[in-house]
């Protein structure tokens, strides 16, 4: 027997691609209905945006639907130990010169990694590559910073590193910690990491570094081709 909740709400300015929610900021707002700590979140379909979604708690978790439509799971789960050696602030800024979404973005209003977004509007993460395949994004951190919007800062840097020119992923499933938010107006840094690539699945992982060099979140996510 399910269990209905209150409805929940992917606002429109969070948004990834076109007309859907942001992988990483839809899956924390998943992911924080179930755990105050690490959490599991699998999307089953693109988020819908200004649309009241059902959430219902399961043995295993809770599922969200739009009317009968899966869109998520979530689960609570272990934390993420695993994280992606960091580099200095200056030198992911320095990456962020060489962003490939500046010139081939295939979302570019994402609000997280879209150079469309106007500052103070999107999170504006440019997570440029490094010579070893890490990326590195140097990040200022917006008056707005909750746990979902971290979720969204470990996303997108997880992904350009393994997004290719004529090939983009999207978030399938994300496995996120956060062990502190960071302060607003906090320079901090957010490195990405391949793991595996198998037929069109990624395994990559993103850490969020604070001013002093502390971790303050970590992920493990699986990208999809499309």
């Amino acid at each position: 027997m399910r269990m209905a909740e209150h409805p929940l709400i992917i606002e429109a300015r969070y948004n990834g691609p076109p007309g859907s929610g942001n992988g990483g900021y839809s899956a924390g707002r998943f992911g924080t209905t179930v755990a105050t700590g690490p959490a599991v979140v699998t999307l089953r379909l693109p988020p819908p945006l200004d649309t009241p979604l059902s959430v219902t708690r399961t043995a295993a978790g809770v599922k969200v639907y739009d009317g009968p439509r899966l869109i998520a799971e979530a689960a609570a789960a272990p934390a993420v130990d695993a994280v992606v050696p960091p580099v200095p602030y200056e030198a992911a800024l320095a990456a962020g010169a060489d962003y490939r979404g500046l010139t081939a973005h295939p979302f570019p209003t994402c609000f997280v990694c879209g150079p469309a977004r106007a500052a103070g509007d999107g999170l504006r993460l440019f997570p440029g590559p490094l010579p070893d395949g890490r990326t590195a994004g140097a990040w200022t951190v917006p008056e707005e910073v909750s746990p979902p919007v971290v979720w969204a800062a470990l996303d997108c840097p997880g992904g350009w590193a393994v997004i290719a020119p004529a090939r983009p992923y999207v978030l399938g499933r994300i496995i996120a910690s956060v062990r502190s938010l960071p302060q607003p107006g906090d320079r901090c840094v957010v490195m990405g990491q391949p793991v595996a690539v198998q037929g069109r699945k990624a395994q990559v992982l993103s850490t969020l570094y604070g001013p002093d060099g502390a971790v303050l979140a970590a992920a493990a996510a699986t990208w999809i081709a499309i």
